[in-house]
């Protein structure tokens, strides 16, 4: 059973010998855990943090808790790809079923852990953006305080273009348009490009840029008009796909807010029809 445990710190100690006393777990155990993400300990009024070092020493007034899920902490990661690296960032091509980042029982298994150890010595990683669990394809992760702000700003004020590839259950007919149907009570913008129809697969995969952010805005816009993405285990029926949900960032384009310069990435995918088309603004 997984265990969910707070424990009031009343005397000076060390973090992996009081949850041995406190859990009744072995040492081994704790020190998985501890090394997995899924230990925490929140002290002078402060908010948790995780805590991964067993000779952690701990005083009267801390409390400590425990997240420990064998079958969580069983999980072997999939490796992400870095496309490139700036030192201030770096852009990583995250693996469908990765989370960006790790949940209170575990991150070893989240891009955000993953990116921070395949650095020597592992660099401080900060999360810039979000990209669903289900999917894959690119993500950047800021490496210092600064550039997470610099570039947390260029994503919240959508000033930078964001592709992505998705395959819908159907024979789409328009070839380059946009969906506008409200979200959440908010103007909704999805613009599509037709890259071609399977007719005996029943079929479409289009290339998507998003000109506003809602929650799973891509999904629910092309499910609500009859067209659900393929593999979509939340939205629309008759589209299971073998091979998991058929959505990919396949580019991120914008002004290094550090250099100056343009960056553009792209993954092997954006190139099946040519380049994408080339672009620059705030609008995306």
């Amino acid at each position: 059973m997984p265990l969910d445990a707070h424990y009031p710190v009343e005397q000076a100690t060390l973090l992996a010998d009081f949850l041995v006393s406190k859990s009744g777990l072995s040492k081994a155990k704790i020190k998985e855990c501890m090394e997995k993400g899924g230990v925490w300990v929140r002290r002078d009024g402060r908010k948790e943090s995780r805590y991964r070092k067993a000779k952690t020493p701990l005083r009267p007034g801390d409390s400590v808790s425990l997240y420990y899920d064998e079958g969580i902490l069983c999980l072997t990661p999939t490796r992400p790809q870095l496309i490139a690296d700036h030192l201030d960032y770096s852009v990583w091509d995250k693996p469908p079923g990765v989370l960006a980042q790790g949940t209170q029982f575990a991150d070893h298994c989240s891009l955000l852990r993953l990116a921070q150890l395949a650095f020597s010595p592992p660099r401080e990683v900060f999360l810039i953006h979000r990209l669903d669990r289900e999917a894959s394809g690119l993500m950047v992760i800021a490496h210092n305080r600064q550039a997470a702000a610099a570039l947390s700003r260029l994503f919240q004020g959508h000033l930078l273009l964001k592709h992505y590839q998705i395959t819908v259950r159907g024979l789409w007919q328009e070839t380059t348009g946009s969906l506008r149907l409200p979200l959440d009570g908010k103007e909704s913008v999805t613009g599509f490009q037709l890259l071609d129809r399977d007719e005996e697969r029943g079929v479409s995969r289009l290339l998507i840029h998003l000109q506003t952010g809602r929650f799973h805005q891509i999904r629910r816009h092309f499910a609500a008009v009859g067209f659900p993405v393929m593999g979509d285990p939340r939205y629309g029926r008759g589209n299971k796909n073998r091979h998991g949900l058929a959505l990919r960032a396949v580019r991120l384009a914008f002004d290094c807010p550090l250099s100056g310069q343009r960056r553009d990435f792209q993954t092997g995918e954006s190139f099946a029809f040519g380049r994408l088309p080339e672009g620059k603004g705030s609008s995306i």
